[in-house]
């Protein structure tokens, strides 16, 4: 009979503090220096460093299984790019996503031509199970100038608490995570009864557990 090897196997603090302070991290505005806090006053002694390497280790992993979880892609693609500069250089930080909302892929790149819109296009087909009916780009006059901008606003915010980004890597291993996670719990709770956003979040709340592969977090995470 084949082992199934925990996914937290040699590692020193259980699944439950691990997930959490990846959560902590990617959902919300707080930097590796307040979640080595936060995890403190409950007890677990650890650097910001080993939160980093557990961010950078496990979010790939938990943003994949929310994007394999969730409900197949709309048949509408909005693209769009903005620039970010990392360290005093330009770079282009192309995004997708359908008429739901839902992020399907992100990409930073050095060049704005043909070749590297074909690029990003080729990879978020490639992550897609089905082509898209409609594609809207920033480049059609029906597309509002602002979208864009907007769209990116979750990034631009968590990009000013991070006092920029600095590594074109790093800062791809963030983003495609950071967008997949943070929508997994970023509900429209102006759109809905208090009632239905609790029940929704405790939907979400448990699909977290099975991604994590906990059973039930303890008292305090």
């Amino acid at each position: 009979m084949k082992t199934i090897t925990s996914l937290y196997h040699r590692h020193r603090f259980p699944g439950a503090v691990i997930s959490c302070a990846v959560r902590w991290y990617f959902r919300f505005q707080l930097t590796l220096r307040d979640i080595e806090e936060l995890l403190f006053e409950r007890g677990v002694i650890v650097s910001y460093e080993t939160v980093r390497r557990w961010c950078d280790k496990f979010g790939a992993v938990f943003s994949h299984h929310v994007k394999a979880a969730r409900r197949k892609p709309g048949t509408t693609w909005h693209l769009d790019e903005v620039f970010v500069t990392l360290r005093g250089e330009p770079y282009l930080l192309w995004r997708a996503v359908d008429q739901h909302g839902s992020e399907l892929d992100i990409l930073l790149q050095k060049r704005r031509d043909k070749a590297a819109a074909k690029r990003f296009f080729i990879r978020v087909l490639a992550a897609c199970p089905e082509v898209p009916r409609k594609i809207v780009t920033d480049q059609l006059r029906s597309y509002p100038v602002a979208r864009a901008e907007n769209s990116h606003q979750p990034t631009r915010e968590r990009e000013r608490r991070m006092r920029g980004f600095r590594d074109p890597e790093r800062t791809q291993t963030f983003l495609s995570s950071f967008g997949p996670i943070r929508q997994h719990f970023a509900l429209k709770r102006h759109l809905m009864r208090a009632s239905l956003y609790r029940k929704q979040l405790g939907e979400r709340f448990a699909a977290w557990q099975r991604f994590t592969e906990l059973a039930q977090a303890p008292s305090g995470f």
